[in-house]
């Protein structure tokens, strides 16, 4: 029978807390791209009560599922229009799912693989880097992962509710669908009928009757269908099932949704095409990475002392093999795994759950945390006097923008210099590494928590990192100084680019703008939708009417940028008014 102690599971929330629950606050603004443009769509919606349809700057934007819109727009329902509040859902979510992993190890082997299992989800490098901007895709991995949970509570002959079980498996994959579309059924459904057929149940009456097929996909439905009837007659054509994407047409909901967003992103025909792939082998051996400080003890998985341990053993593996696999042969960003992680999580739990504990890994993991350690020290040594004008983008190169459309884009953009900017997280993150290298002496189970520690200030130091990289990743200075320009002079905002380049300027400053050359990316195709606002400018456009005498422009725009525009509109009229992060406001007029 399971272990009712609670001590494992409050633990594991602690440990997941005090990583956690610092990011509300801190980097203290939303950056630009999609973790401020999420918390204008939920504002959005929130403002204008049309929770169906989402909208950037009154165009649709019909290619994601609503529910973290909806969550986030509660919040701001309770708490006011914070960026904090923004985050508050998916940092509340972040530490369920070490909960929720920690408890079905528990479930499956008792406290001490809830223990492990939990710490490696909560200490996870790559949960830490893929929750930094408000994406849903750790809601996502929470539905799944209880999902299935649910699916093996629901088989197991010594569970008391199979029928409650068999509800919340399908309650729970319904709910995946509104934060991510179809992939929400997709993943736990694939992995539970491998799981079925390895396990010789797949024909088994047993196995239905427990599940209750027709129940739960009633469940299923009553909770995922409304919203997607609801957009659907909202955004008509009902039904197009044209094979092709190519710009300057406009299909409706269905057509974007379903086959645009789904089948053709899958099989790399979809337009517009604003994201690149991931190398397929880096995808694969990133996941040592993103598993840090626990990866190596994939190696030293013994043989299962129960039959729960070995059925979740045998589930794990086929959930996070399809997911994976599903992934090698689809376009793919370092995130897309993330729903796999409880999966993993569980596995190196079991690994570590064993009473005797190998010290090579510990001691391997020490050797690298002595090695960053050394990389630490000799930053610190050569930037301890470098002097630090300005913000940190000051010290920063500029990739080609191809680079930027992966998640992890921006890290080519350090230079050495930069780090005379980071001198607070590199000590900070040098403790860490020392606690690690030595902590990994120590025996294998104290060991494990020195590397728990390790994991909790390094991510600590990472977030005080961000900080220091607020100005250039977002754009809250700019916004602050627009809207003391308009007050003190009003004027139309002109934004260059699309809208994600300064999308925090759109939060921050809750207005609409006209976007130069921004007819591109996540508002092309909403832009051709019937009724849609005419708010895309072109540069012959915006040089006519800059120099006009009764009207103020406001414009913004990045730092490659601006030697263009300024001899596009004349240098004569070109009043740089702020500048923050690389990226500046300038107008057609001085201010009074």
């Amino acid at each position: 029978m399971e272990n009712r102690n609670p001590y494992y599971l409050v633990v594991v929330l602690a440990v997941a807390a005090a990583i956690y629950l610092p990011t509300l606050l801190s980097p203290p603004g939303l950056m630009d791209d999609v973790d401020a443009v999420q918390a204008q769509i939920a504002r959005t919606m929130l403002e204008s009560g049309d929770f169906v349809t989402a909208r950037l700057n009154g165009i649709a934007y019909l290619e994601k599922s609503p529910l973290v819109y909806w969550l986030m727009a509660l919040s701001f329902a309770i708490f006011g229009v914070f960026d904090w509040a923004a985050r508050l859902p998916l940092v509340l979510f972040t530490i369920a799912l070490a909960g929720l992993t920690a408890r079905i190890g528990a479930w499956a082997g008792g406290t001490r693989l809830g223990l492990t299992s939990g710490l490696v989800m909560a200490t996870a490098l790559g949960l830490w880097l893929f929750t930094r901007i408000l994406i849903p895709d750790v809601i996502l991995t929470f539905t799944i992962a209880l999902a299935l949970w649910a699916f093996l509570r629901a088989l197991d002959e010594d569970e008391r509710r199979p029928r409650l079980w068999s509800n919340i498996f399908f309650a729970a994959m319904a709910t995946g669908m509104l934060l991510k579309g179809l992939i929400a059924v997709l993943f736990p459904g694939a992995a539970a009928f491998l799981y079925l057929l390895l396990t010789n149940q797949l024909l088994s009456g047993n196995t239905w009757r427990r599940l209750r097929l027709g129940e739960g996909l009633l469940v299923l439905i009553l909770i995922a269908a409304p919203w997607h009837i609801a957009a659907m007659l909202a955004n008509p054509p009902l039904f197009d099932l044209t094979w092709r994407s190519v710009p300057g047409e406009y299909h409706g909901f269905f057509w974007f949704y379903f086959l645009n967003e789904h089948v053709f992103r899958f099989l790399n025909m979809r337009h517009p095409r604003d994201y690149n792939t991931f190398p397929r082998l880096a995808f694969w051996l990133c996941h040592f990475l993103w598993l840090f400080p626990w990866a190596l003890n994939f190696f030293t998985l013994g043989p299962r002392r129960s039959s729960r341990e070995r059925s979740l053993l045998l589930l794990c593996a086929c959930w996070a093999g399809f997911l994976l696999l599903f992934f090698t042969f689809s376009t793919t960003q370092e995130y897309y795994s993330l729903p796999a992680y409880p999966a993993l999580a569980l596995i190196l739990g079991m690994a570590l759950s064993r009473e005797e504990l190998p010290r090579w890994t510990f001691r391997a993991t020490g050797s690298l945390a002595t090695a960053a350690l050394a990389a630490v020290l000799f930053l610190l040594a050569a930037n301890w006097n470098a002097p630090t004008p300005g913000d940190i983008s000051q010290s920063l190169v500029t990739q080609a923008p191809d680079a930027y459309t992966l998640s992890l884009g921006h890290m080519g953009d350090l230079t050495l210099a930069s780090f005379a900017y980071l001198r607070t997280p590199l000590l900070v993150a040098g403790l860490a590494f020392l606690v690690g290298a030595l902590g990994a002496w120590f025996p294998p189970r104290q060991a494990l928590y020195a590397h728990v520690l390790m994991a909790i200030l390094f991510l600590n130091a990472a977030r005080l990192a961000l900080v220091t990289f607020d100005p250039f990743l977002g754009s809250r200075a700019i916004a602050k100084a627009l809207i003391a320009a308009q007050r003190e002079a009003p004027g139309e905002w002109v934004c260059d680019n699309q809208y994600y380049a300064f999308s925090s300027v759109f939060f921050y400053s809750n207005q609409r703008a006209l976007l130069l050359n921004g007819r591109v990316n996540n508002l092309e195709y909403g832009s051709y939708a019937p009724g849609a606002p005419n708010v895309f400018l072109t540069e012959p456009q915006l040089r006519e009417m800059w120099p006009s005498l009764e009207k103020r422009y406001y414009l913004t725009l990045e730092k490659p940028r601006l030697g263009i525009l300024k001899q596009i509109l004349g240098e004569f009229q070109f009043f740089v008014l702020q500048e923050s992060g690389g990226k500046y406001l300038v107008s057609n007029k001085p201010l009074p």
